[in-house]
């Protein structure tokens, strides 16, 4: 029954990929959107259109989405937080401290150089959450990591508004990545960031029967043969792999990571085994919606699709929670 719903998640996950592709500002017969994709024709502007602009630009939701998906799982597998999203590592925080100081220190004003950069700021920020909640008995324990987090977040914060405050040049060219966005990127951000969202993914569906031993407790979980503190730095790398990448690539888009696990549990139950692949399917299908929806929203203009997110996601997650308690993690 679960595999059967997981492939009709695929499936619509597939349909609203082909509407992304075939939607813009620019009207493209569907044929060819197909002769874009199968016989491309460099000299037909709505072909063009397609494979230069729409084709990336739902190949970073597909990615995306799916990597803060299973971030997300993740994050609340290993906190047993129900409210843990990746920014509770500092992934955001990092990466926005790193892509200013790119664009302040170092100029850059591409995406493809601001993925280099955004992904260096989120696993050291990871790192250091890490490091600093490890401190003291017990290791990195839920509690530990939640408040090492709030607090690396809110300093590294502070450091990008003191430096977006001092200098308006980098503050014009960073808010355009800081709201969030899947419009203008191109292969070349898919190219530099798939390998780490590729190992990413392996790690977070390996860890499904790890996650399931720790929502036991973290005594349970130990005396069933599992090495948690081993466990959650597994975990933490492998959300510092999809979260610092998909940050990087898309800027920070907030709710998925924390909505999408909650509509994956409703599902499946508490079993990370299937928690974590409906996440990974549904959650690229909630942000590609989305990106639709900010398009045709205001037209001629676009909303970036950070913002729809928001949007959609919030009264959605409202409900959810108040149609049935949270599950026990």
């Amino acid at each position: 029954m679960l595999a059967t719903g997981l492939a009709v998640a695929a499936l619509a996950l597939a349909a609203v990929a082909v509407v992304s592709i075939g939607m813009g500002a620019r009207a493209v017969p569907p044929g060819a959107v197909l002769d874009a994709v199968f016989h491309f024709d460099p000299d037909d502007t709505g072909q063009l259109a397609v494979r230069s602009q729409r084709l990336p630009r739902t190949a970073v939701g597909l990615l995306v989405g799916a990597a803060l998906g299973l971030a997300g799982a993740l994050m609340q597998g290993m906190a047993r937080n129900p409210l843990a999203d990746p920014g509770v590592l500092g992934v955001n925080a990092g990466a926005a401290l790193f892509v200013v100081l790119g664009i302040d220190v170092f100029g850059v004003t591409a995406l493809s150089g601001y993925v280099w950069f955004g992904f260096a700021g989120a696993a050291l920020a990871a790192g250091l959450v890490y490091a600093v909640g490890s401190l003291g008995g017990r290791g990195a324990t839920p509690v530990k990591l939640a408040l090492s987090g709030a607090a690396v977040s809110a300093a590294l914060a502070s450091l990008t508004t003191a430096t977006l405050l001092l200098h308006a040049e980098t503050f014009d060219e960073f808010r355009f990545w800081q709201v969030g966005s899947l419009a203008g990127r191109d292969a070349t951000v898919i190219r530099q960031s798939w390998p780490f969202l590729v190992l990413g993914a392996l790690i977070a569906l390996g860890s499904g029967r790890v996650l399931n031993a720790l929502a036991l407790g973290d005594d349970t979980a130990r005396s069933l043969g599992r090495r948690v503190g081993w466990a959650r730095l597994t975990a933490a790398a492998a959300v510092v792999l999809l979260c610092g990448a998909a940050t990087a690539m898309a800027g920070p888009i907030a709710f998925v990571g924390l909505a999408v696990p909650h509509a994956a549990r409703l599902i499946t139950g508490p079993d990370y085994r299937w928690i974590l692949p409906y996440s990974m399917v549904l959650a690229p299908l909630l942000l590609l919606a989305a990106d639709i929806v900010g398009r045709v929203a205001v037209r001629p203009g676009e909303l970036q699709v950070g913002l729809v997110t928001a949007l959609l996601g919030a009264p959605v997650f409202v409900l959810l929670v108040r149609r049935r308690k949270p599950a026990e993690l």
